[in-house]
């Protein structure tokens, strides 16, 4: 008779099975179970062996070393695809010489994509300037007064810079106005240069430096038109046209040099021309406005676009020729250039007087006397009225423009208006 035989949970725990599919009508009959054979020692159910792990999938082999080098130009760009990058950085890793090269490529790659544009901005300097200026002034500033001159000279020097000699032996038309008619006289540009250091020697010469004219200069008082003519005559032969800008570059420095040395007195110096004289203060205006006008005339010879001074130093020319409107006057009537008087008064009382408006940049409101120099000039005594661009005003100053042509608008007593419009062109000169 044979043993019993052993159970399947005798061997271990049974696998799982996988889930059989269950029908529509119902779980499917239990198919009937087979005897083993009485022989065989082993269970009936044999559990099956768990299944072996899948192997991974075999890693790409890396790409060699020239490829990887030939990939960091492109790395640098950011322009690998995921797979390059990945291999190219763990390549950096390991290799010393391309990480050195990949950085370099790096660095001239932000170089060749600046975050902002190479362009200085124009207004740089001045900000800076006006920053430096502002923490630490200048020990010794150039005064209020003598600031336009400074600024003139330098335009006017600027436009010689570039010039050559052909240039500065250009004919340049000097225009002025004398009495009743207007004047004019040619020269070139290296003789305009000389004018005006002739005329600077005026300033100089009240300041105690050396007369630029030297022992070519005409005795005392000499006006600027005669100091023009000895310069003009003591130049030598063949002495090349650009020579004459050193010196008058130099002098200009000079004076500004030394007017900001002398400190707050030196404004009240009298400056003689001729039979006239201004104060120094007033004198630095009248040289900046020469020096303004005479560079116009300059680029109008050589075809060069000029504009006006800085609205702050143009207000200040004209409230200068405003100012010597009523001397001019005077001076008119005692030529019989002029009708007399009206109305005298007091020095100081108001008069009779005509309101100048200059308009534009620079512009403003005067009361010019027109009987009495001294006379103080009030709205309510106003008994005529002109209007003139400031530009246009100062040309008028200049003689570049005669009365008859200025185009002012125009109310009141017609007399008044000739004579100051025709004072005004009086106040020109060479």
């Amino acid at each position: 008779m044979p043993a019993p035989r052993p159970a399947a949970e005798d061997r271990g725990p049974l696998p799982d099975l996988p889930p059989r599919a269950t029908p529509r009508n119902g779980p499917a009959p239990r198919p009937p179970e087979k005897a083993a054979p009485p022989s065989s020692p082993e269970p009936a159910f044999r559990p099956e062996a768990d299944p072996a792990p899948a192997d991974p999938p075999a890693a790409l082999p890396a790409p060699p070393h020239k490829v990887l080098k030939s990939l960091l130009g492109a790395w640098a760009l950011a322009a690998c695809s995921p797979e390059e990058t990945e291999a190219v950085e763990a390549h950096l890793t390991d290799c010393a010489a391309c990480a050195d090269e990949a950085l370099r490529l790096r660095d001239a790659v932000g170089l060749l994509r600046p975050p902002a544009p190479l362009d200085l901005d124009p207004l740089l300097r001045s900000r800076v300037l006006e920053g430096c200026l502002g923490r630490r002034p200048a020990r010794i500033p150039v005064p209020e007064w003598a600031t336009p001159y400074d600024a003139e000279t330098a335009r006017l020097d600027a436009l010689l810079s570039d010039m050559g000699e052909a240039e500065w032996r250009a004919p340049v038309l000097l225009r002025w106005f004398e009495g009743e008619r207007p004047v004019e006289r040619r020269t070139t540009v290296a003789g305009v240069i000389g004018h005006l250091m002739a005329v600077d020697g005026l300033v100089a010469t009240a300041l105690g430096l050396a007369d630029p004219l030297g022992d070519a200069a005409p005795r005392a008082p000499a006006s600027p038109t005669a100091r023009t003519e000895a310069f003009w005559r003591s130049v030598p032969e063949g002495r090349g046209a650009r020579a004459a800008r050193a010196p008058w570059r130099k002098q200009s420095h000079t004076l500004i040099t030394t007017a900001s040395f002398a400190g707050r007195g030196v404004a009240e110096l009298d400056v003689a021309y001729g039979e006239a004289a201004l104060p120094l203060r007033d004198s630095f205006l009248d040289r900046a406005f020469e020096c303004w006008m005479h560079a116009g005339d300059i680029a109008d010879a050589v075809d060069y676009p000029y504009e006006p001074p800085a609205a702050g130093h143009l207000s200040s020319m004209v409230d200068l020729a405003a100012r010597l409107l009523p001397g001019a006057l005077a001076d008119r009537r005692r030529t019989g250039l002029a009708a007399p008087p009206r109305y005298l008064v007091e020095a100081g009382a108001p008069g009779r007087c005509l309101h100048l408006e200059v308009e534009g940049s620079g512009g403003g409101h005067w009361y010019i006397a027109l009987d009495s120099p001294a006379a103080r000039g009030t709205p309510d005594r106003a008994v005529a009225h002109i209007a003139l661009d400031s530009v246009e005003f100062c040309q008028l100053a200049a003689g570049h423009v005669s009365p008859e042509e200025a185009a002012a608008g125009q109310d009141g007593e017609r007399e008044a208006i000739r004579e100051v419009l025709f004072a005004t062109a009086s106040l020109s000169r060479l």
